[in-house]
């Protein structure tokens, strides 16, 4: 298959890239040995401020939200499958510019819906749990949303526009963790980097969530548009923890001081946008569509632990082109 990944530079879009890449983290380049995929897919990955510097898939730097963009990139491309991982998904960042956000998680998906679904190609919309308050959690997908934030909000109305303009397009709303290209976009990172460096953090106790490892949550995408499926899905662990559980079970994992994650209240945080406190999730729907259970939280910080182990942040970079690196 003919893949694109547009914001493949992020924690998820280059995750995703490499494993749909089949090259990915178990490729002789990344010097890296872990399970593999029996397909391989030629990939295009759409980036905008950060260059990557890679042979296992053809990179594509633009601005998706420039006039005739995202028809350029679908002609230039000619994608059997596109997945959807731009969006301006820093929730402070949205409540400072919703204009910015606006243009990201609502304009940009449903123009991508619309010319796809013309093109023929699959779409695979990534979304995320803060559609809801997380006032009681363990919510299906026929739930009424209700976001707290701009973010929430704008993401929200951007599974609608996609949904309508485009109804056989995949909607997956997620919440993943992993290793990224500047050591500092997931949960996962805050706390291996601070504790690493013997930094006393907090970790909050009434915030609970259905973390997914970003490697696998990229092989479950594929396995969903290769099933042919459509419609809205929840794609998160089948386990759900505290921010603060979370953070002591990584500390764990790779044998670090957990005593130095203080356990705190989000209300003492002094965060800009609302966080919905109980964004536990049901997955009954896609277990049922793939027939196989989602993992849970521990195998996914074991295979974290071993991505860390075999180089694997370094490697990624790596793919950081040197006249970029230091920007």
């Amino acid at each position: 298959m003919r893949i694109l990944v547009t914001g493949a530079s992020g924690l998820l879009g280059l995750n995703l890239a490499l494993v749909a890449a089949n090259q990915r983290i178990d490729s002789p380049e990344l010097g890296l040995d872990l399970p593999s995929t029996t397909t391989k897919h030629q990939v295009f990955a759409q980036v905008y401020h950060h260059p990557l510097n890679t042979s296992l898939f053809t990179v594509t730097q633009c601005d998706l939200t420039e006039p005739d963009a995202v028809e350029r990139l679908i002609e230039q491309t000619q994608p059997d499958w596109v997945i959807n991982c731009a969006a301006l998904a820093i929730v402070d960042a949205c409540e400072a510019n919703p204009d910015q956000a606006k243009k990201l998680n609502i304009e940009l998906p449903q123009k991508l819906a619309i010319n796809v679904g013309r093109g023929g190609a699959r779409l695979l919309h990534v979304s995320t749990d803060a559609v809801f308050d997380g006032k009681r959690g363990e919510y299906r997908e026929t739930d009424a949303p209700n976001p707290l934030s701009v973010y929430g909000q704008t993401k929200l109305e951007g599974e609608i526009a996609v949904a309508e303009a485009n109804p056989d397009a995949i909607i997956a709303r997620v919440n993943f963790y992993g290793w990224s290209l500047s050591g500092t976009r997931s949960l996962s990172e805050f706390f291996f980097n601070n504790l690493q460096a013997g930094r006393k953090i907090m970790g909050f106790t009434d915030v609970y969530f259905c973390p997914l490892l970003v490697n696998t949550l990229a092989h479950i995408f594929l396995d969903i548009l290769g099933s042919g499926l459509s419609g809205l899905y929840h794609v998160v662990s089948n386990e759900c923890i505290s921010k603060y559980d979370f953070g002591v079970a990584l500390a764990q994992q790779f044998e670090l001081d957990e005593g130095l994650i203080t356990p705190t209240s989000v209300e003492k945080a002094g965060l800009k946008a609302a966080r919905s406190p109980n964004l536990t999730l049901r997955t009954d729907k896609l277990q049922k569509a793939l027939g196989t259970p989602l993992p849970g939280i521990a195998n996914g910080l074991k295979k974290y632990h071993t991505l860390y182990l075999q180089h694997y942040p370094q490697k990624l970079r790596n793919m950081i082109p040197r006249s970029t690196a230091h920007e």
